[in-house]
C-alpha cells in the first residue's frame, strides 16, 4: 500500500444504515463479554491445574514421557470442558438473531477435526520438546522454537490436502476473472473451492490457505447468491488472490517464527523451578504459560494480521479496479453477518484480525479519491 495513504471519515449511517449498524452492534456486543468471561476462565483453570497437576504426575507409572503427554492430554481436555459453555452460550446467540441453523447436536460435533488437529499438534511438540530438555537441558529452547515453527509450518501445507468439506468452483464468469487475476498478480493457477454451508448459515466468508503446491482460495457459497452482486464476488476472490500475490501465508510462518523463539526462552524459565520442561511436573504450569503468551501476544499478531489484510484489500482495488465493488461486499457483510461496522478499540487489538469495514470503505473511498481523472 501507499506509504501516506490517509484514510478518512466514514459515515456510518449513510453508508451501512442507522438500524444495521446498531443491530450489529447488540449482537456483536454479546460476544465481546462470553470472550472476556471465557478467557478469565480459561486462566484460573490453568493457574489451578499449575498448581495441582503436580498430584497427577506423582500417581503416574507410565514414566517421565508418558506422564508427561498424559498431563498435556488432560490440560487439554480440561481447556476444551471449560471453554465449551462459552462456546454454547455463543452459538445460542447466533440462532437467536438468525445467524446459524446449525442445531446444538450438529455444533458440538463439526469441531471434532479441528479439536483432533490441535490435540495432535500440541502432543507432537510436547513429547519432542521434553526430549530435547532431557537431552539439552535449559539450551532446548532453541532447537524447541525450531520444533514449533517446523510443525505450524507443516500442518499449513497440509491442511488443504485434509479438507474434503469443498468443490471445485464451476461458476464461468468467476472462474475467468481469478484467471486474469491470477496472470496480473503473477501467482500461477490456484484451485478455487466452493464451501457448503447454506444450509446452516447465511454469514459469508472466504479465505486462503496453503502454501506451495497446497495453495488454496476457498470461498462459501453464501457469496453466491444475493444480496451479494457479480462485481463483489470478483473482488472478494481478488482479495484472496491477493493474500497469495503477497506471500501473506509464507510470512505469517516467519512472524510465527519470531514470536515462537522468546517464546520458548520465557517457557524455559518459567518452568525451570518445576525441573523445567524435561520432567512431566512441569507440563500444567506449561499449558499455563503458553496461554498467558498467546494472549499477551494477541494485540501485535492481529496489527500483523490486519496490515496483510488491508494489503489484500488494496491488491483487490488495483485488480479489479472496482471500490464501489469493495464497498458494496463490506456493507453486505454487514447486514448479512451483523459484523460492526466500527467496533470498540480494545476489540481490535484483542480481536481484530481484520481491519475495521469502516476502515476497509475508507480504504475503498481513498484509492478512488487516488485514481479519480484530474
Amino acid at each position: 500500500m501507499p506509504d501516506d495513504l490517509v484514510l478518512g471519515h466514514v459515515d456510518l449511517g449513510q453508508v451501512f444504515g442507522s438500524g444495521v449498524v446498531a443491530r450489529a452492534a447488540r449482537y456483536e456486543r454479546f460476544f465481546y463479554v462470553d470472550w472476556l468471561l471465557a478467557q478469565l476462565a480459561l486462566l484460573v483453570t490453568l493457574a489451578l491445574y499449575a498448581r495441582r497437576g503436580i498430584a497427577f504426575a506423582k500417581e503416574s507409572a507410565a514414566g517421565p514421557m508418558g506422564t508427561g503427554m498424559l498431563l498435556g492430554m488432560l490440560g487439554l481436555g480440561i481447556v476444551w470442558l471449560v471453554g465449551l459453555p462459552f462456546g454454547l452460550a455463543a452459538h445460542w446467540w447466533e440462532r437467536h438473531n438468525g445467524q446459524s441453523k446449525l442445531g446444538y447436536v450438529d455444533w458440538a460435533l463439526q469441531g471434532w477435526a479441528t479439536l483432533a488437529a490441535e490435540f495432535l499438534s500440541v502432543c507432537l511438540a510436547l513429547v519432542i520438546v521434553m526430549g530435547l530438555a532431557r537431552k539439552l537441558g535449559e539450551r532446548w529452547w532453541l532447537p524447541g522454537a525450531a520444533v514449533f515453527v517446523a510443525i505450524g509450518a507443516f500442518f499449513t501445507f497440509v491442511s488443504p490436502y485434509l479438507d474434503f468439506t469443498t468443490d471445485p468452483l464451476k461458476h464461468q464468469a468467476l472462474l475467468a476473472s481469478a484467471r486474469e487475476y491470477e496472470s496480473e498478480l503473477g501467482v500461477g493457477r490456484i484451485p478455487i473451492r466452493v464451501k457448503k454451508v447454506s444450509d446452516d448459515t447465511d454469514q459469508v466468508n472466504a479465505y486462503a490457505y496453503g502454501v506451495g503446491p497446497s495453495r488454496r482460495v476457498v470461498v462459501w457459497d453464501t457469496l453466491l447468491r444475493r444480496p451479494f452482486t457479480e462485481d463483489e464476488r470478483r473482488v472478494v476472490l481478488a482479495h484472496e488472490l491477493g493474500h497469495h500475490s503477497q506471500h501473506h501465508i509464507p510470512k505469517g510462518i516467519a512472524w510465527f517464527a519470531l514470536f515462537a523463539i522468546p517464546g520458548a526462552w520465557l517457557l524455559m524459565r518459567a518452568t525451570r523451578r518445576r525441573g523445567g520442561m524435561g520432567t512431566p511436573e512441569a507440563v500444567p504450569r506449561a499449558l499455563l504459560v503458553v496461554a498467558v503468551l498467546q494472549l499477551t501476544a494477541a494485540p501485535l499478531s492481529n496489527t500483523i494480521s490486519r496490515r496483510m489484510e488491508a494489503e489484500a484489500d488494496w491488491k483487490a482495488l488495483e485488480v479489479t479496479r472496482d471500490p464501489a465493488a469493495l464497498e458494496g461486499v463490506m456493507r453486505n457483510f454487514s447486514s448479512t453477518s451483523l459484523e460492526d461496522p466500527d467496533p470498540p478499540l480494545w476489540t481490535q487489538l484483542m480481536l481484530g484480525t481484520h481491519p475495521t469495514l469502516a476502515d476497509r470503505v475508507a480504504m475503498a473511498q481513498a484509492w478512488q479519491a487516488a485514481h479519480a481523472s484530474p
